[in-house]
Order: C-alpha cells, then structure tokens, then sequence
C-alpha cells in the first residue's frame, strides 16, 4: 500500500453542511489530524474503529496507515459522500462503512474484541459521556483510546487540581488519560464555542476489578453514590445507600479513608480499596 502521512492527507472539506442537531464540527486542520494519528500508535493491518466520520478526513489520516477502519457514521447524508470519496479502500476491505448511531449499535456485530482494537474518533461534544462509559465499562473495550473532545471536559477527566470527579475517575479506573494537545476552535467547520483537546486513555482494560475482585458495577453504584451531593461528606453519601454503618465504618478504616473524606479527595487506588472492602 502507498503509505501517507497524515500530515499529507488532502485537508479540503466535501460539500456536507453540519447539523446542529448532531453536533457536527468538522475538523479541518492538518496539524490536528497529524497529532491524533500520532497519538494512537497505529499499525499497519490493525483495527480501527471510528465514531462520526462526517466527510472523511480523519478516516483518510487513519487509512493512510495501512490500518483496517471500522466507521460507525449516523448522519446518513455523509454516507452517500463517505462511499464515493473511499470506494477503493472499501472494495479492497479497508474500510467497512456501517450506518448507525453507535451508542445503539452492537459492537459484538462489528466483529470487535476485547482489548483487539483501537478507537480513534472526533466525537460530538454532547455524547462524550456517553462514549466514555459505553467503550470503558463495557465489553469489548479498545486498548486504547484517542478522542477529540471539550478541552474542559478533558481537563476534568485528568484532574491537574488533585480533585477528582465522578467522570476523571470513571476514566481512571480503567486507563490512563493524558492531554495531546488543544485544539482551538477555528480548527473546525463551522466552528464551535469552546476549544477542544486531544484525550489519549492508553492500556485500557477492566485489570483493576479483576485484580481486586470488585464488580464493575457495583464499583460504579459506590462511586455515584459518592458524589451524588457534593457538598456532603462521603460518609453521608454513602450512607444513603447502605443501612449498615458499622459496616461502612470498618470499610472506610480497611481502605484507609478519613470518616470526614470528601468524594472529590480519593484517589482511584482508595475508591478501589473501599469498593473492595464495602
């Protein structure tokens, strides 16, 4: 295959008019494009699965790796445009184009595996959330995972302050985030309100339950419960969904955890250590 860099790839933008109501933003910065390609650590010949890949620049950055492209697009507009602009790379195999809402759609039918794929997308702001608990909580995760989003969002996901948040440490319990880059807001077409930032969550897998035999779900009850009133004491929040206090106090001095902790100051080793011990 003709191998390209991304920083090489046409950076010219379709005729596709964004929808507000999808939350389209196309990027259109060669630059950008170069740092998430860079970012994913993409090898020629693996899996890759794309969200929303609107008019096709990012997915021509992942292509032109040699890499296999799954692209989960929604808006069926971009369809018609996405199958004319990759014929070739479609009827040789490359890229599998599969219209869907991707938080609908089952992953298992996309021939995806656990741990066997990366995931590389710019991802509506409105349903990073959503995204970031389906693909991390859920089976089959990506090893890794490389997303345009909010700047803010990232910021809170990586948590600079030492306070943490009910979205930094869902993430961190099952990856390792870190900020790419910013990306700013003329850098997309149209053009949205905020800036934006390139997340990385590299080694992601479910190893931290596993290794101290903690339901995934139950984990994430704890953790909700805990920062369902930010304003009271841990203790307080979790005492709103277990009736035993003895209990709670004896799992709160297994973990290592003050009995006037806030949620906000735990740490993911002592969030594991109190779901653990509850």
């Amino acid at each position: 295959m003709n191998r390209r860099t991304a920083s090489s790839v046409p950076h010219s933008e379709p005729g596709l008019r964004a929808k507000k109501s999808l939350g389209q933003h196309f990027l259109s910065s060669p630059t950008a494009l170069a740092k998430i390609v860079e970012a994913a650590h993409i090898s020629a010949g693996e899996t890759v699965l794309e969200i929303g890949p609107g008019t096709g620049i990012l997915t021509a950055a992942i292509l032109a790796t040699g890499a296999h492209v799954i692209a989960v697009e929604k808006d069926d507009r971009a369809m018609s445009l996405l199958g004319a602009r990759f014929s070739k790379e479609i009827s040789t195999g490359q890229l599998e184009l599969r219209c869907a809402d991707i938080l609908e759609e089952d992953r298992a039918s996309l021939g995806l595996r656990e741990g066997g794929y990366a995931l590389v997308a710019n991802i509506p702001y409105y349903i990073t959330g959503a995204i970031l608990e389906s693909f991390l909580e859920y089976e089959p995760r990506p090893d890794r995972a490389v997303l345009l989003v909010q700047k803010e969002v990232a910021e809170r996901i990586i948590a600079r302050d030492g306070r943490g948040s009910l979205l930094s440490i869902s993430v961190k319990a099952f990856g390792e985030p870190r900020i790419i880059a910013t990306v700013p807001r003329g850098a997309f077409a149209p053009p949205p309100n905020v800036d934006s930032a390139i997340l990385s969550i590299e080694r992601v897998s479910a190893a931290r339950f596993i290794g101290a035999g903690v339901d995934i779900r139950r984990f994430f009850a704890i953790l909700k419960a805990g920062f369902a009133h930010k304003r009271k004491k841990l203790a307080s929040n979790l005492g709103e969904i277990m009736d035993d206090k003895e209990k709670l106090t004896a799992a709160f001095e297994k973990a290592g955890i003050g009995a006037s902790a806030r949620a906000e100051e735990l740490s993911i080793d002592q969030w594991t250590a109190l779901a653990s011990a509850i």
